[in-house]
């Protein structure tokens, strides 16, 4: 076997090889006009990916973290107060958190999805907090400050179940910032509103990530915001540039989060092809559930696939699957070269960045049983069936020698087709 019959964990080469000519075309436009820093690039993305979203506004900005940063600030979060998330997310969730001045508090996640369990949302509101009758607010017993909002993310390109988070959040009087940064063109079938909704469309806010890997990435850093509130727009514009609301003029202290013209450009011209590269994604991850299911893996020995229930359309950012012993999947896969990786193998509140949360081992246990068995298998819209038939055969082989439990939790695997 060459290094040429290798399988990348991602492919970004051949995307930008086919686009080529589009993408120099940004470039010498750039070049041309000397636009960028905003301009007629950075306006066309943005009304373009706020209709890709069914949004009335989006704003681009330097990163997804800034983006979710933004939007929480815009939206009112502050010093002092709790937004509630999940510990099984990248850490950018927190830090956008953290940085708008707020504490980062967790519920654990439904072990299907992977997502937050709207069910261990209400127990929180219910139970760990109280309403103070003097100030009229919703507490955190554990911390004894404000619950001001809620950040679900939706892991891996899979909406989170967003019409009981919802609820909760009106009941409650809480914010909803969508963490979409892994969710570019994902659907949620709202049973409430009984329609279809796009990711980044649900919340008072939304923040998406370009970063190249995202099924919807820049050629560097790149994020936005999306929203259908006209002043969240209008301060996320401020906050991403200064705190101007002209030039020199100053309405509060800001931030230097601005996206680039020529990224903007360049995702204007990716965004053409992202609806594309999705169903490609999905038809892959169908293929995957097929092969695995005609594997003939016992009940002990099948890893546990992903999920996606008949109230979404996943996009796969990432294919993850459980097995009991990665450590020799992982293994396997790369003597075959194979490229995999883990997302994530610490949740947050185990993080030492973290540690003066004072969470516990125990605190979350579906959030922790996942993070020591997850592995994210290749996935891009040019991978081919051949090359999925060789990843499933290494991971076979390996589960055969391998039997665990991982699959003993779920023992229904079901990707619906668009």
């Amino acid at each position: 076997m060459t290094i040429d019959d290798s399988i990348p964990f991602l492919d970004l080469v051949t995307p930008h090889r086919e686009l080529e000519s589009s993408l120099l075309q940004v470039l010498r436009s750039a070049s041309r006009t000397a636009a960028f820093i905003g301009g007629p690039m950075l306006t066309d993305f943005e009304e373009s990916f706020a209709w890709f979203c069914d949004t009335r506004f989006c704003v681009g900005v330097s990163s997804g973290t800034d983006a979710l940063r933004f939007a929480l600030i815009a939206a009112g979060v502050g010093t002092g107060d709790v937004v509630v998330t999940v510990p099984n997310t990248f850490i950018a969730t927190t830090e956008a958190i953290s940085q708008a001045g707020a504490l980062p508090e967790f519920v654990d996640i439904d072990e299907r999805t992977y997502n937050m369990d709207p069910n261990k949302l209400k127990e929180y509101l219910e139970t760990r907090c109280f309403h103070d009758e003097k100030s009229g607010k919703l507490i955190s017993r554990r911390s004894g400050r404000p619950v001001v909002g809620i950040v679900p993310v939706h892991l891996y390109g899979q909406m989170a179940d967003m019409d009981p988070i919802l609820s909760l959040a009106e009941n409650y009087g809480l914010v909803v910032i969508e963490d979409a940064c892994q969710a570019h063109g994902a659907e949620y079938f709202s049973r409430k509103r009984n329609r279809w909704f796009k990711a980044g469309s649900m919340g008072r806010a939304a923040a998406f990530s370009f970063y190249p890997g995202k099924n919807l990435g820049a050629c560097g850093e790149a994020g936005a915001i999306t929203t259908n509130c006209e002043d969240i727009a209008v301060q996320a514009r401020q906050l991403r540039d200064h705190g101007q609301s002209k030039k020199y003029y100053h309405d509060r202290e800001g931030y230097n989060g601005r996206l680039d013209a020529i990224q903007a450009g360049f995702l204007k011209v990716k965004l053409t092809y992202l609806s594309e590269w999705n169903a490609a994604r999905h038809l892959a991850a169908r293929h995957y559930v097929d092969l695995f299911e005609s594997s003939h893996l016992t009940l002990t020995a099948a890893p546990t696939l992903p999920y996606e229930s008949e109230w979404v359309h996943a996009i796969y950012h990432l294919f993850v699957v459980r097995v009991p012993n990665r450590v020799a999947l992982i293994e396997e896969l790369a003597a075959a070269r194979i490229g995999s990786a883990i997302h994530y193998p610490i949740p947050l509140h185990l993080q030492k960045a973290y540690a003066n949360l004072a969470y516990a081992h125990g605190d979350f246990p579906v959030s922790e049983r996942v993070a020591r068995e997850v592995v994210s298998l290749p996935m891009y819209p040019t991978l081919t069936p051949k090359q999925q038939a060789r990843v499933v055969d290494a991971a076979v082989s390996c589960l055969q020698r391998q039997p665990g439990s991982a699959s003993q939790h779920l023992s229904c695997n079901t990707v619906h087709a668009q």
